[in-house]
């Protein structure tokens, strides 16, 4: 025992100072460790007496390690292909969401002279037939005098129909159809004034009235959207 534990009298020190003792005699892994530590070298050695040790790349094992990793790699692709397959059919557009997308009217119940206001993606749309002096008195328009410079001719496919989204281009108000200074639309909110051709020519308004998409179907009928 050391000289520390020679000077303690009582009996747990003592115990405490034999089992020191025990601990600093007794080999540690074969006596490996103390070798090391009186001889240090670069080397480092294993006592393999008691265990054995699997050699890097075992072919008995090699085999069971690539069917795991491959095994793995097929589920994670997989469910990454289900997880992308989700995700874009979740953004694809529904069958009722599609049918609102477009709206078809029958155009054999406007009479000549008149606006009908019909729903479309909520907003409404204008569809007026036009008379034959109002489609001259727009043709004959000077492009270059307009706020927002666009020709009858651009914005109406077929000189008797014009079809515009029935929103003011100022702040989202409906305009008064047949009304206004130039006889086309007129907004009361603030006052902005639209041809018959949907193009603003008097107030606040920036642009002219939206034209939306809209094709003739056979049989008097319109496709919007």
């Amino acid at each position: 025992m050391t000289k520390e534990c020679e000077r303690l009298t009582n009996g747990d020190a003592t115990r405490f100072c034999k089992r020191r003792a025990e601990y600093s005699t007794t080999a540690v892994n074969s006596g490996a460790v103390a070798r090391a530590l009186k001889t240090p070298a670069h080397a480092v050695e294993y006592d393999v007496s008691n265990h054995t040790v699997a050699k890097a790349g075992d072919p008995d094992k090699r085999a069971f390690t690539y069917f795991v990793m491959t095994g793995g790699r097929v589920i994670y692709a997989s469910a990454l292909r289900l997880a992308v397959l989700k995700f874009l059919m979740s953004m694809s557009a529904t069958a009722d969401v599609l049918a609102l997308a477009s709206l078809e009217v029958d155009l054999s119940k406007v009479e000549l002279g008149s606006t009908v206001t019909v729903k479309w993606r909520g907003k409404p749309v204008f569809i007026r037939r036009r008379t034959p002096a109002e489609i001259a008195k727009e043709a004959a328009v000077d492009v270059a005098s307009l706020r927002d410079p666009q020709a009858d001719s651009e914005r109406a496919a077929n000189p008797e129909w014009l079809v515009a989204v029935g929103v003011c281009t100022h702040l989202g108000c409906v305009p008064i159809a047949n009304a206004g200074d130039y006889n086309g639309w007129f907004c009361p909110c603030h006052g902005s004034h639209y041809d018959a051709s949907g193009r603003i020519r008097k107030g606040p308004a920036p642009e002219n009235l939206e034209v939306p998409e809209y094709k003739f179907l056979d049989g008097d009928k319109m496709l919007i959207g």
